[in-house]
């Protein structure tokens, strides 16, 4: 076997290693400690057993599932927040024991770069502050919203700044931080798998708003499926961002699927670094289920993550 084959066969081993996660057995298997863990490893009796990532799920992505029998499930799974959800049904989720991880507010398409919006954007984020502080929650998002027409970029990024200071001093008073979202303009293939035309679409200069702001109640929300597309680099910027990193969402690339072998994201990894940050705050699960059994999929999801 000459050199070349013989890295080949090496590699395949590798990747069949990495496939099933190095584990042995699903229901044995040690929770966020081996590498890309296929659905073959999911264990259908996982739950959570450490506190290092509190666990959150995006209730959008589980639709047509109702948002109560969700929660219900995520419950059982040792999850402890839920997001994306119609506020109507906030009292029935807190009922079961879930926190409300993240508050919505004005949306990804009309944001504080358009000053046509900026009086929108306001009234939104007010209500949303107002929402986040009665129902416990200490987190409302926020976007820079989409290009327009003969847009000046330092002119639209002064317009963020501007709308965001405008609102944090309600937001200090009740104790709510406002999370930027970073998202990819890359994929086009779905409405919510990529936004062509965002604004902020490169982390750093999203970070540069963070800084701008200047505020310890504006931070970054760290979506690592859109950092991992647009900038990369992912572990390391963990670290960088230690201290702006405000909130955390999952799903895998390409695809925005589920954490699995069909995605390229080591998400044990990029849990523990997370942890080795200080990070133990909120990290949502937004991935868009392709299993036949979308609750396998969320579980799946806890277990890869579960450090």
């Amino acid at each position: 076997m000459n050199g070349s084959v013989h890295r080949r066969a090496l590699l395949a081993a590798g990747l069949t290693g990495a496939a099933s996660g190095g584990v042995s057995g699903a229901g044995t298997a040690a929770p966020a400690t081996a590498g890309i863990v296929s659905r073959s490893a999911a264990d259908p009796s996982y739950r959570i057993r450490n506190r290092g990532i509190r666990h959150s799920v995006m209730g959008w992505c589980f639709k047509p599932m109702d948002p109560v029998t969700l929660a219900r499930h995520a419950v059982e799974i040792g999850l402890v927040g839920i997001e994306g959800i119609d506020r109507a049904h906030y009292p029935a989720v807190r009922e079961l024991g879930l926190e409300i991880s993240l508050v919505s507010s004005h949306g990804f398409a009309k944001g504080p770069c358009d000053p046509a919006h900026r009086a929108e954007v306001h009234e939104k984020l007010v209500e949303a502050i107002d929402v986040a502080s009665r129902v416990g929650s200490r987190k409302v998002i926020t976007f820079t919203g989409m290009r327009f027409p003969d847009m000046d970029e330092e002119r639209a990024a002064a317009e963020c700044v501007a709308a965001w200071q405008r609102v944090l001093p309600l937001a200090e008073a009740r104790g709510v931080t406002l999370v930027l979202e970073h998202l990819n303009t890359r994929d086009a293939t779905h409405p919510m798998k990529g936004h062509p035309g965002y604004f902020g679409d490169d982390v750093d200069f999203c970070v540069d708003l963070v800084r701008r702001v200047g505020s310890p109640n504006f931070k970054l929300l760290f979506d690592v499926y859109h950092v991992s597309i647009m900038n990369g680099d992912v572990i390391r910027r963990i670290d960088a961002l230690r201290d702006l990193i405000g909130h955390v969402h999952t799903a895998g690339n390409p695809g925005r699927g589920e954490l699995d072998d069909t995605q390229e994201t080591n998400y044990p990894a990029v849990m523990r670094a997370l942890a080795a940050a200080g990070y133990d705050d909120f990290v949502a699960h937004e991935f868009i289920p392709t299993w036949d059994d979308p609750v396998l999929a969320l579980r799946h999801a806890a277990m890869v993550c579960d450090v």
